[in-house]
């Protein structure tokens, strides 16, 4: 059986088990994050999250937004298959690349990949099968430990990179995904990962990025590229939060932006910046206040990958 080992752990998050719970538990405990841990969350069971937006960065940057979705899953309930959307950052691989099998490491354990819904996308286009895209691809690995630590219990993934994040193309993948979902009895989500604008002074990246993803929300994927096009926005994801978009709008959903920061609300430094969102789109429980971006101020975090 194939077996990606984990290529980033020791980088944008802890190598050691003891060292990446506690890091995780930090994420979900700290100002910036849902200030609550999953572990005090009983699953409702009420299926109402579609898909999922998530930042990507290491975690002592992005991982109180993080939390905010993965809180929220873990309250709405555990699914079976998680269809994880990433941008392709090294070029490598096909347009859009599926892991078709086998096992992706962390410190947390392994986790399986869904080869029978892999398999189906693959059979479509233009999704093709291969491992190339994913050996150095972070943006999917940093995601898998939050899932392990949050759900506590085993699911399996469809890692999916892409490369090629032109809108039609999006419109095809997301398509073919909303297929599987409603012909499967699996209980699947979409969770797609992006980091919004890339080292702009800290008062453009709130500027930008919430214009964009005031679009993100209403899931108008049309507007939200053209608002990217227009400003310049340099989220490297736009194809992740499409397909995320789409699935959602396919399905009569509503979407909600939990929470934006950037790393400058954590570090201090807000002459260059990235910015982080998490949003959830489904039949958003009104329980769920909407959190707008709060400049919070807070000090002596180390520094680490963005």
């Amino acid at each position: 059986m194939e077996l990606r080992d984990p290529h980033f752990a020791g980088l944008f998050y802890p190598a050691s088990k003891v060292e990446l719970i506690k890091s995780l538990e930090w994420c979900f405990k700290h100002e910036l994050g849902p200030k609550m841990l999953p572990k005090n969350i009983t699953p409702s069971g009420i299926h109402n999250i579609i898909s999922a937006i998530v930042p990507h960065a290491g975690y002592i940057y992005s991982g109180p937004c993080a939390a905010h979705t993965y809180l929220a899953i873990r309250e709405d309930r555990i699914p079976e298959t998680v269809i994880i959307l990433g941008p392709n950052h090294t070029g490598y691989g096909a347009p859009v690349s599926v892991y078709p099998r086998g096992k992706w490491r962390t410190p947390l354990g392994d986790i399986e990949v869904d080869e029978e819904i892999a398999k189906n996308l693959i059979s479509m286009e233009p999704f093709k099968a291969d491992t190339l895209a994913h050996l150095e691809e972070h943006s999917i690995e940093v995601q898998l430990p939050f899932m392990q630590y949050t759900f506590e219990k085993e699911f399996r993934i469809v890692p999916i990179a892409l490369m090629d994040q032109r809108l039609e193309v999006m419109r095809n993948v997301a398509g073919a995904i909303y297929d599987i979902i409603e012909e499967s009895d699996k209980d699947i989500i979409v969770l797609a990962t992006s980091d919004m604008s890339h080292y702009v002074p800290n008062d453009m990246a709130y500027e930008r990025d919430l214009q964009a993803l005031e679009y993100v929300e209403k899931m108008d994927v049309e507007n939200f590229y053209r608002i990217v096009e227009r400003e310049n926005i340099t989220a490297c994801g736009i194809g992740p939060i499409a397909v995320a978009m789409l699935v959602a709008r396919f399905s009569g959903s509503k979407g909600l932006l939990l929470k934006y920061y950037t790393s400058g609300d954590i570090t201090g430094d807000k002459s260059a910046v990235v910015g982080y969102a998490s949003l959830i789109f489904g039949e958003i429980p009104f329980r769920i206040e909407r959190s707008r971006a709060k400049k919070e101020k807070i000090h002596e975090v180390p520094l680490a990958v963005k």
